[in-house]
């Protein structure tokens, strides 16, 4: 990606102290930046905008100190403050870059590419915006594709679910059924005790019955009812 490009242009003031003040404390900021003091140079940038809080390369600079602390929402807050006090296209494209930067850091590919764009509306020549660009739009597409087939296989594995969550519910109507089945077959089923008993019963009904018509025999048949 593009370097984050720190501006040591000063604006010119009437007061001669004044902007030196300012000069110095932008300078001493840019100075930290490169000793990768970043922390330190905020410090610096803050205070120069105290002393004029207009100043384009204060807001600028201090966007930079910002981003590589891997602050970017201050980054971005702090670039398109910059904006405001600027009307140079070569500013405004740094600018742009910068916050196209900050957002690819956030994986924001998107806004990314809007910021981007607009750099290369101000200075379309800039082939380091231009390679940016094409990077961020070859991760947007990337990000899209694992996103469709991330929503496959979540579609996937919710239908496997379902079908497993219906194949259970049937496995478990199965058991059932089997399970009244075997109730009843029990109920309708009786021991090999109570079925000898039986037998046994009836084998003394038939005995019983037996004696019964044996006295009986020579005695006359009524075959009318006594009235």
């Amino acid at each position: 990606m593009k370097r984050n490009c720190l501006l040591l242009g000063i604006l010119f003031f009437t007061s001669v102290a004044f902007a030196q003040s300012k000069r110095s404390l932008n300078n001493d900021g840019v100075e930290l930046y490169s000793n990768k003091k970043y922390a330190d140079a905020e410090v610096k940038f803050k205070k120069s905008l105290e002393k004029d809080p207009e100043l384009f390369q204060g807001h600028f600079n201090l966007g930079d100190a910002y981003y590589k602390q891997g602050r970017y929402d201050e980054a971005i807050q702090s670039y398109k403050n910059s904006l405001q006090f600027t009307d140079d296209k070569i500013n405004q494209a740094k600018v742009h870059h910068n916050i196209g930067n900050a957002l690819l850091k956030q994986q924001k590919y998107k806004e990314s590419i809007g910021a981007y764009a607009n750099s290369l509306k101000q200075n379309p020549d800039d082939l380091e915006t231009k390679y940016n660009l094409s990077y961020a739009l070859n991760m947007l597409k990337q990000n899209q594709k694992q996103q469709n087939k991330n929503d496959k296989n979540q579609d996937k594995n919710k239908d496997q679910q379902q079908n497993q969550n219906q194949q259970n519910d049937q496995d478990k109507k199965d058991q059932n059924k089997e399970k009244q089945q075997n109730q009843q077959q029990q109920k309708d089923q009786i021991s090999k005790e109570e079925a000898q008993r039986i037998l046994e019963a009836l084998k003394n009904n038939e005995t019983d019955l037996q004696k019964k018509l044996r006295k009986m025999k020579g005695k006359p048949v009524v075959t009318e009812k006594d009235w």
